[in-house]
């Protein structure tokens, strides 16, 4: 088996991972609701919903959980509904300001996990649970939190991304895996003063004018959230995979199909790439530039010097369907 063979192996993976097939839901939505155009303030394909508010902008976002995660591990899931939203909020420049959730569960007893879940990580992010909606007499264990934040003028968005920026990955390498499953956690247990200062350090990228564009790690993994960011730009570009940050002991077939607690793609200007990298090292959090964007709208990747792997053209087929539009192409 050659090296090449091997790339075009693993391209192949992240175009068929469970995380990216997900993804791929997302343009049928978007077309039967409508929400393709691309004149709003903001476009749908975001982390979050930007809506212009003042000097600045309201972040709402919600996420919903598989039945089967809430069944499986419900205090995390209950976690996860604080943790993943603050994060969509962060991806953006923003700060949270509430949560809401939406809980269905079989019986009282069954939905004390989740809550506790819910409740820890509100304490440890410092975002108040403001209401919601209950239901403990449901045929099945369910979970949807939703989020209310605040960014300024200058947001961290999807489609702001453009040819000649650099790539940069920013991960929290220290946790662990919650096996069997492909969550990596760098959240629970750690001191709360850590994490709300290690999701301030995104606002403060957009606040400076480090940043214009950046997204979560999502359930698509490193490469797959590459991506949705890739394709909301127009743009296309190359990663490295042997430079995105990872810890030694995991097999990297399995990190790119990783969810981790606290991970961000962000496009950075090449100039203002070291100054992005120190801050994010200043909290001993791994960042690394993946490569540099161009005007291809295709997404290739390399390992070792060899030869490129194309992951996605979105000129053949789009992935969550939110493109701009070729006429307003960055």
């Amino acid at each position: 088996m050659t090296a090449a063979f091997d790339l075009q192996g693993l391209a192949r993976q992240i175009r068929d991972a469970r995380g990216v097939a997900h993804k791929r839901d997302i343009d049928a939505v978007v077309a039967r609701l409508g929400l393709g155009g691309r004149h709003a303030a903001v476009p749908v394909g975001d982390d979050c919903a930007a809506i212009p508010d003042g000097d600045g902008h309201l972040l709402l976002a919600i996420e919903g959980f598989l039945d089967s995660f809430v069944a499986a591990d419900p205090y995390f899931a209950g976690y996860c509904g604080i943790m993943v939203n603050l994060s969509d909020v962060a991806a953006m420049g923003g700060r949270p300001l509430a949560v809401v959730d939406a809980l269905w569960s079989r019986e009282a007893a069954e939905a004390d996990p989740i809550l506790a879940g819910l409740s820890d990580a509100a304490a440890l992010y410092g975002v108040p649970i403001v209401g919601g909606h209950t239901n403990t007499r449901a045929a099945a264990d369910n979970l949807a939190v939703a989020v209310l934040g605040r960014a300024g003028p200058r947001l961290l968005t999807s489609f702001d991304a453009a040819p000649g920026d650099d790539l940069v990955a920013a991960i929290d390498l220290r946790g662990r895996f919650r096996d069997p499953h492909p969550y990596w956690d760098a959240s629970t247990g750690a001191p709360g003063e850590r994490l709300r200062g290690d999701l301030a350090l995104l606002p403060g990228l957009a606040e400076d004018g480090l940043a214009c564009a950046a997204k979560d790690i999502s359930m698509a993994g490193v490469v797959g959230t590459a991506l949705m960011l890739l394709e909301c730009s127009n743009v296309g570009g190359v990663i490295d995979l042997d430079a995105i940050p990872k810890p030694e002991h995991v097999p990297l077939a399995r990190w790119l199909s990783a969810f981790p607690s606290f991970g961000y793609l962000l496009s950075v200007r090449p100039d203002r790439t070291p100054a992005v990298l120190a801050r994010f090292a200043e909290r001993g959090i791994a960042s690394a530039a993946l490569g540099q964007l161009d005007a291809s709208r295709v997404a290739r990747v390399r390992s070792s010097g060899e030869a490129e792997a194309v992951v996605w053209d979105f000129v053949a087929s789009p992935l969550i369907g939110c493109g701009r539009d070729a006429g307003n192409a960055a």
